[in-house]
């Protein structure tokens, strides 16, 4: 069994994870996916409380799957770990010869490994090559984006991804930037974007928050790939089972509660006197809106302060 000070990372909003799984996972047969796997804290705050669950674990991130296989080895052949991004969730299953499962859980947004590792190049707050990617065994890098994309493009994906209103001016300033050189690392990038901003916006925040956020999913196609996901993780779950999903940022948080509405809400015509079967919903939600982590794991964990938590229970076929 590994050490437990080798996994630092504290997973968010476990317990109400947990409560929420309860009424789905416990006794024999019952199958849970992991569909964001990382260092498997989620993973094994499950696989300890319910010891007839078998798990699949679902992450992008070799790395990821390093250190949540050594972190989950005790649990034997309860545990199956799959390399692959999560809209591939239902050939992953295929993989493994299983049809539907009890629950899916989506802690979303970027893990505290690639967040704590310098040279994955997440953090800001870090001069580190350039990455950005979560599966470093393929895709375009952050510095590939920042060479290769016009000026337009790169203020695109900051307004869109990063939310970001200085996306035009901080798209010209890095345009002009890459004529002398290449951006390589990150600290050189943040100055380019510190140096661009008004002093008086300084003092709302860092400066590179929205761009690195806005790079990052870009790089990964995030959001295409989440809107891909639910669905398809809400069409393998069984009558009785739940979908559970850690949203970090308001784009994620729209993906999903924009799924859920869709399978919890009726599909008959305004018109029609009397709703049939084909038209009812298949889930109801479990959490009403999306819920928060108490100012105690608030406190205690600085990771879980934007969270919102969504979930859902399949109600019919």
């Amino acid at each position: 069994m590994a050490a437990p000070e080798r996994f630092p990372h504290t997973p968010v909003m476990l317990e109400r994870i947990v409560d929420l799984f309860t009424p789905t996972l416990e006794g024999p047969g019952k199958v849970v996916v992991d569909a964001t796997l990382g260092m498997g804290g989620h993973s094994a705050g499950l696989l300890e409380r319910f010891p007839e669950l078998t798990l699949v674990g679902l992450d992008r991130d070799t790395d990821a799957l390093g250190i949540a296989g050594d972190r989950l080895a005790r649990f034997g052949d309860r545990v199956h770990l799959v390399h692959t991004v999560y809209d591939e969730l239902p050939a992953a299953l295929d993989g493994l010869g299983i049809s539907a499962v009890d629950g899916v859980l989506f802690d979303l947004g970027v893990s505290s490994l690639q967040l704590d590792r310098a040279e994955r190049g997440f953090a800001y707050s870090q001069d580190a090559p350039l990455d950005m990617r979560m599966d470093r065994t393929q895709g375009i890098t952050a510095a590939e984006v920042l060479a290769e994309y016009d000026e337009r493009d790169l203020r695109r994906i900051f307004q869109r991804y990063g939310e970001e209103k200085l996306a035009g001016r901080y798209a010209k300033a890095i345009v002009e930037r890459r004529v002398e050189r290449p951006f390589t690392m990150s600290g050189d990038l943040v100055q380019v974007l510190h140096d661009a901003t008004p002093v008086a916006v300084q003092r709302q925040g860092h400066p590179a928050k929205r761009v690195f956020q806005a790079l990052r999913i870009e790089v990964n196609t995030e959001l295409s790939v989440l809107e891909r996901a639910i669905p398809a993780a809400l069409d393998r779950i069984r009558v009785g089972g739940r979908l559970v999903v850690e949203s970090y940022q308001s784009l994620e948080d729209r993906i999903v509660k924009r799924a859920l509405v869709e399978r919890t809400t009726s599909s008959a015509p305004a018109d029609l006197p009397v709703e049939l079967p084909e038209h009812a919903p298949t889930f109801t939600l479990v959490v009403k809106g999306a819920e928060q982590a108490d100012e105690a794991e608030r406190a205690a964990n600085p990771r879980a302060t934007p969270v919102r938590l969504r979930a859902a229970e399949r109600i019919r076929k």
